[in-house]
């Protein structure tokens, strides 16, 4: 399945900006794991020699690094110090993180918080329930399109209508990456219904069986901006517990919104 942002506009003149940038995500996405840079060019749909140049270009910088052994691209030190100073900005895992906790042990399920980052999703937060049987779809760095993991349908659905027609005409190929069920018209029926329920509700659309539920944060301002988001395995999801999970989510990201807005 290609990267959902592979196939991203740019700005004319901005190209080899935005290929780097891409490349970027893509190597902090694997995490210490790294990944071998036929990969990374396979997945941004450039060749092998661009992509191994903007990876050379970006570890010159301190931006990317290179396991000398196995020759995968890894994170840099530089985005260390970049992270650091952003953080205090942009950062709220450290008055979320026991709001994650709570979540996850009240439900027993897997709880997420997630940013808005541009037209995806970025999963800053993992806390694993007590339930023995789990999801892995999502895990610190994973990223998907805004409408696609419960938490970016979740955000989607409380944007100002003028910004999801944007976006939904930014990206008419979620329906071949993502599935039909990802098509404008099915989407947007999900959206209603998630801003009509108050929270979004993923019924195994990304794995079989693996279903999501996802709650927008709000900034001070109303925006939304983070998610708090439940993934498990389907019968634990089933219309018998379902409003309670609801109902236990909305709670937990109101207690996140409130607590935003008092210290930012």
């Amino acid at each position: 399945m290609d990267n959902p942002t592979s196939k991203r506009r740019t700005v004319p003149g901005t190209q080899s900006v935005a290929r780097a940038a891409q490349l970027l995500r893509m190597v902090t996405s694997a995490g210490m794991e790294g990944m071998p840079v036929a990969e990374l060019a396979r997945r941004a749909e450039l060749t092998r020699p661009t992509a191994h140049r903007l990876l050379a270009a970006l570890r010159q910088e301190g931006l990317v690094d290179q396991d000398d052994g196995t020759g995968r691209w890894m994170p840099g030190p530089e985005l260390y110090l970049m992270g650091a100073v952003a953080a205090s900005r942009y950062d709220i895992t450290g008055i979320a993180r026991d709001i994650v906790r709570s979540l996850a042990v009240r439900t027993e399920e897997s709880a997420f918080l997630s940013v808005r980052r541009g037209d995806e999703t970025v999963c800053l937060m993992r806390e694993e329930g007590s339930f023995p049987i789990r999801s892995f779809v999502l895990s610190e760095g994973v990223r998907f399109p805004l409408g696609v993991a419960s938490a970016g349908l979740a955000i989607l659905a409380f944007l100002p209508p003028h910004d999801v027609d944007a976006y939904l005409e930014r990206h008419p190929e979620l329906a071949e990456d993502w599935g039909t069920s990802h098509g404008e018209t099915r989407l947007r029926a999900r959206l209603r219904d998630t801003h009509e329920r108050g929270y979004a509700v993923n019924p195994g659309l990304i794995v079989e069986g693996s279903w999501g539920l996802g709650a927008a944060v709000f900034t001070r301002e109303g925006h939304p901006q983070w998610a708090l988001s439940l993934t498990g395995v389907q019968f634990r999801f089933g219309p018998d517990r379902l409003p309670e999970l609801g109902r236990t989510l909305l709670a937990h990201a109101h207690q996140l919104t409130t607590r935003i807005a008092a210290t930012r």
